[in-house]
């Protein structure tokens, strides 16, 4: 497959990120032709997924250009609590939405997306456990295992990945 070449994903990274929510989504857009970069607070560190699965950054979040990526795909566990008090994720987030590029956030993810100020008016899922927050923050919550509403794609839990993974393809494609 090839319907992503050229473009180029942008992935966080930090402790305790739910393993398949960062690499399905990873190795699913690599397949499609895409170039996935995963931005750590460090390179070369190896952060520990919550089952234990390894993952190294390949650049820091520090050193991101956000306008050479055309998507941000967001893994839940609990890293996004870490992530969502960089005030650099924040603005890469913030800055990738407002040029109207797909930012995909699956489980806890969207705790990113809520710290960066932009869910308001957004129709979106999540793990149960945040959805309080979600709509706390403006977005109408709706329980599927995907939503697409704008430029974001939402999921609930890993089960969700198939199409959560799709709908990331079919945004990038158009």
């Amino acid at each position: 497959m090839s319907e992503l070449n050229g473009k180029r994903v942008l992935i966080f990274v930090e402790e305790y990120y739910e393993d398949l929510e960062l690499w399905y989504p990873k190795i699913r857009l690599e397949e499609a032709g895409a170039e996935v970069l995963v931005a750590g607070p460090q390179t070369g560190k190896v952060y520990k997924g919550k089952n234990g699965y390894p993952c190294t950054a390949d650049i820091t979040i520090d050193a991101v250009d956000h306008t050479t990526f055309d998507a941000l795909v967001l893994c839940g566990g609990w890293a996004p609590d870490k992530l969502r008090r960089d005030a650099r994720v924040l603005e890469i987030t913030k800055a990738m939405h407002d040029s109207g590029k797909p930012i995909a956030h699956i489980c806890h993810a969207g705790w990113v997306p809520i710290s960066a100020g932009i869910m308001k008016g957004i129709r979106c899922t999540s793990v149960n456990a945040i959805r309080d927050d979600l709509q706390n923050a403006g977005a109408e919550w709706v329980d599927q295992a995907v939503v697409v509403d704008k430029n974001h794609i939402t999921s609930r839990t890993p089960k969700d990945l198939a199409p959560f993974c799709l709908a990331i393809i079919e945004m990038m494609k158009s």
